[in-house]
């Protein structure tokens, strides 16, 4: 009828120090992606395609670790970390779909720089607004009948024996661990999607970064070089993050499953990179720095 986020019971004597660190990453990620959407919505200049997704982008990852860290803190405030069959289903549906959602809104992103930089001349003919509100439309709702049946068919399966999630929320390689049938289809039809919204989505940026570089480096003016590796690089910076965290996390589960190596990459993975991206478009972006300037002024 329910499971065990077991999360950080090994070390109950740092219960309220970590309960004070993840309060303060949650409303630190609140209130600068809060801040990011704001300045993109009152600032007329930044009513531009890549501004549009990044305010997207942002309220995604307010979604991201409001899907994990809420319920985390109360399992540190209570000191227990039983939860019910059906919040876990949910809990796994919101973080694999945000994540989904997340891949192919930074591939959206990542095509909005190609043809700004490779095709300046057709740029506002090309990221038009119908065609901006279709690239996010697809990412965030493309994954979300996958998930469902994803979701469903997981838990769907017979549990039995220890019903303990050695993590801070659900998963589904540790709640394929509970399971007592035979997980292979399932595993199977997990790594597929993973391809399928993980994968594909990363080579299509990779393919769009080469072209971007080519582009670059053709560029004559090493100031015209500068400025316009500038317009793509803190972009660049987060998707290294975003990929190199989890590629971290996933290889070092099936090479080394030390348990409380891997639950400090998931909290980097989940927690700490969606605190750092709003700040990483903040310290590395002009126009954003320019507009809150603006409002600090007002207010």
């Amino acid at each position: 009828m329910e499971f065990i986020l077991l999360g950080f019971s090994d070390r109950p004597d740092l219960q309220w120090i970590l309960f004070g660190i993840f309060l303060f990453l949650y409303l630190t990620t609140l209130m600068c992606n809060s801040v990011i959407i704001l300045l993109t919505k009152a600032d007329v200049a930044l009513h531009t395609p890549m501004y549009f997704f990044l305010s997207n982008f942002s309220f995604l990852e307010i979604c991201y670790v409001t899907a994990t860290i809420p319920r985390m803190l109360m399992d540190l405030c209570t000191q227990k970390g039983n939860i019910s069959f059906l919040a876990c289903a949910a809990q796994m549906f919101f973080v694999l779909t945000l994540g989904s959602t997340e891949c192919l809104l930074l591939t959206a992103m990542a095509y909005d720089r190609y043809v700004a930089i490779c095709q300046p001349l057709l740029y506002t003919l090309i990221m038009n607004h119908n065609v901006c509100l279709q690239l996010v439309a697809v990412s965030w709702i493309s994954g979300i009948p996958v998930q469902i049946v994803q979701i469903y068919q997981i838990f769907s399966l017979p549990f039995c024996g220890s019903n303990e999630i050695n993590d801070f929320f659900c998963d589904f390689p540790p709640i394929f661990k509970l399971a007592c049938g035979n997980t292979f289809n399932n595993e199977i039809e997990a790594y597929f999607i993973v391809v399928l919204f993980v994968v594909v989505p990363f080579f299509l940026i990779i393919v769009s970064y080469g072209k971007i570089i080519s582009s670059i480096l053709k560029i004559a003016s090493g100031r015209g070089r500068v400025k316009a590796f500038s317009t793509c690089s803190s972009h660049l910076i987060v998707v290294v993050l975003f990929y190199g965290t989890a590629s971290i996390t996933y290889l070092h589960q099936k090479a080394d499953p030390c348990k409380g190596i891997g639950k400090l990459l998931s909290l980097f993975y989940t927690i700490l990179i969606p605190t750092l991206n709003p700040i990483i478009y903040t310290l590395r972006n002009k126009d954003i720095n320019s507009s809150l300037r603006k409002l600090l002024l007002l207010i």
